[in-house]
């Protein structure tokens, strides 16, 4: 039985990087599998950030996960890396097959529901190296998903949907941010999996 469904990659930035969105590649009758198994098995704690000196718990929940015990540092907050569960192994897999990377780390995030989010951003931090490359896979809830370049202020959305691979790559954490909008309209949970390469 094939598990899982292949599709054709489309750059989505216009310049200054590349963004490659895969569409759906987690066969239908395995989203509700992984969703309850990635809720269930995971170690999920708020996420926490200091910022001008605030210390903030969001609703959000996070969860890091490591070839090793590697330390991650953002929003002024360090974590240690917890080692792969069987699911994750799958998952990394499967990303590193359609992406061409090898990825050593992976942040996951719990949002409860549309009234939790991401602000802009870019994931640029020194331990993940120059013109990383970050693998998103998503489950649950289909959420929009922006990009607003740094300087020129252009900005493109997309939808991310249940299953789907949206991979970052090039000089896009250098000229580009990127965020989950809050929506009223969402009110199931959201998982995704943010592959990535500790330096």
């Amino acid at each position: 039985m094939d598990l899982f469904s292949r599709g054709e990659p489309l750059n989505l930035l216009p310049y200054d990087g590349e963004v490659l969105y895969y569409g759906k590649i987690i066969a239908a009758d395995r989203l509700n599998y992984y969703l309850q198994r990635l809720s269930e098995d995971i170690s999920w704690k708020n996420d926490e950030a200091v910022i001008f000196g605030k210390h903030i718990i969001t609703k959000r929940k996070v969860a890091w996960y490591g070839d090793a015990e590697y330390a991650y540092t953002y929003s002024n907050v360090t974590k240690q890396a917890l080692l792969w569960t069987a699911d994750l192994l799958v998952l990394k897999q499967l990303v590193e097959e359609l992406s061409g990377t090898r990825f050593n780390s992976c942040l996951l995030n719990l949002y409860h529901d549309g009234d939790e989010g991401m602000a802009w951003h870019s994931d640029d931090e020194k331990s993940l190296g120059k013109n990383t490359t970050i693998a998103s896979l998503s489950f649950g809830a289909e959420r929009k998903f922006a990009f607003k370049h740094k300087t020129a202020k252009q900005s493109l959305s997309l939808v991310l949907e249940n299953g789907s691979l949206l991979v970052m790559k090039g000089a896009t954490q250098t000229h580009w941010l990127h965020r989950l909008p809050k929506t009223a309209k969402v009110t199931r949970p959201r998982i995704n999996l943010t592959f990535r390469t500790i330096v």
